[in-house]
């Protein structure tokens, strides 16, 4: 059980996500379905929060001390995976966010891809939706890919 609250946090965590939980899942033998359950929940459940409220406070925060460095880095980052997706996609901008949340690589994932959402302005709806079926496929990825190293480490 407190794996699964293991994998549960480390699930929302920005930048480690559902990624490195489902690799500590694989790593722990836990069950793969249940825990790729668990770490879906886990990294949607902060993503309408992010799409709702993380550009006001990040916009409003730029220019205080101490914290306004870290939140201009993290608007230009959320820019720059914004340009990105659009210069990309043109219209098929849905595909595009799915395709940046699903695939793991460093810096894309559900907190990046949300923010990069918000700050496009596409809607609330297809917004979570692309970022749902994102964290379905990197975790799909995920789950495949640490079941073959660790089940390959387990083998030597």
């Amino acid at each position: 059980m407190l794996d699964y609250l293991i994998i549960f946090f480390i699930s929302m965590v920005p930048l480690i996500e559902l990624r490195g939980a489902m690799l500590y899942a694989t790593g722990a033998d836990l069950p793969l379905i249940s825990s790729y359950i668990v770490c879906i929940i886990g990294n949607m459940l902060p993503v309408p929060i992010i799409y709702l409220f993380a550009r006001k406070v990040l916009e409003w925060g730029v220019d205080k001390p101490y914290i306004g460095r870290f939140f201009s880095f993290c608007l230009e980052k959320g820019h720059k995976g914004g340009e990105k997706l659009q210069s990309k996609a043109g219209r098929g901008l849905f595909i595009a966010l799915l395709l940046f949340v699903g695939i793991p690589l460093p810096g894309t994932g559900a907190w990046t891809g949300t923010l990069a959402a918000s700050l496009l302005d596409m809607d609330f709806k297809s917004s979570i939706l692309a970022v749902m079926l994102g964290v379905l496929l990197a975790g799909i990825i995920m789950g495949v890919a640490g079941s073959g190293i660790f089940g390959a480490i387990r083998a030597v």
